[in-house]
């Protein structure tokens, strides 16, 4: 799911500066200030067709759409509504994949709360809804459904949006792969995923999708990704599922591609709507 948002990177270095006196500590701020990332609030649709240069096995036919609304700020935190629906033409018949996410994030990254329900053809609608938080070198996770739960990992993950931004810092500083462990209530709100970023060079050329093809995005940073995301515990050598995007230094997306093994989606931005974004110091 795009709706997954990749921070945590310098902040040791910067609160050392911080601690080592008056002129240090501006130059300290200074740093802060250049690695902070500021993620864009959009409301953004994009179409999704099968990619047929991929083998499908038993899919014949898939057209979707992902539609989705990003508000907030490192100050108030950040708000995500996500929509994903895809229609599968199959040997056995067409069949109607609808999922749906709410979630939001403190701005620090430090608690998480998410609502995701999905269903698929006449199956009975799976809900997951819970909270996050975290506790010590690790977290805890409150849920309430499918039935309420309460349990500890011991390692710590990012959530989504901290981990959107550890990959921005990581493409800023030049890096070309990145390895975190991720949280996001996914399926049964107990998973939780190492992901591995592939960052490719940053890209010159003309956006290829018209929404993308505006002077306000003339001039921001873009890089070629692909997150793959292994089920921690699983054993499994390949990937669950590859996200694979144009990621903007803002966090705005495009050219999409998800694959999700058996197979893969394309997906076109057709719709790109910036909303009002509040002035933070964070």
């Amino acid at each position: 799911m795009i709706g997954r948002r990749f921070g945590l990177a310098g902040q040791v270095y910067v609160v050392a500066l911080v601690f080592a006196g008056g002129a240090q500590a501006q130059n300290a701020a200074r740093d802060k200030a250049v690695d902070r990332v500021v993620l864009a609030p959009h409301r953004a649709v994009y179409d999704l067709v099968l990619d047929g240069s991929k083998p499908s096995g038993n899919i014949e036919t898939a057209k979707g759409r992902i539609a989705f609304e990003f508000t907030g700020d490192a100050c108030e935190g950040y708000a995500l509504s996500f929509r994903q629906v895809t229609q599968l033409g199959t040997e056995a018949g067409p069949r109607v994949v609808d999922a749906r996410t709410t979630s939001f994030e403190a701005g620090d990254g430090a608690s998480y709360r998410f609502k995701t329900e999905s269903a698929s053809g006449n199956a009975k609608p799976e809900t997951v809804d819970g909270t996050a938080e975290k506790a010590g070198s690790g977290y805890e996770v409150k849920l309430r459904q499918p039935k309420t739960e309460i349990y500890r990992e011991a390692k710590d993950a990012l959530f989504p949006n901290a981990q959107m931004k550890a990959v921005i810092q990581a493409a800023r500083a030049g890096q070309t792969t990145l390895n975190v462990r991720l949280y996001d209530g996914a399926n049964s709100g107990k998973e939780v995923y190492d992901t591995l970023s592939i960052i490719g060079k940053r890209i010159e050329a003309e956006p290829s999708e018209k929404p993308l093809q505006r002077p306000e995005f003339e001039k921001i940073a873009r890089w070629p990704v692909s997150i793959s995301y292994y089920k921690v515990g699983s054993g499994e050598s390949t990937p669950s599922y590859t996200i694979s995007f144009e990621l903007y230094e803002n966090g705005v997306t495009g050219a999409i591609h998800l694959d999700y093994g058996s197979f893969a989606l394309t997906g076109t931005l057709t719709r790109l709507d910036l909303l009002p974004q509040q002035a933070c110091a964070k």
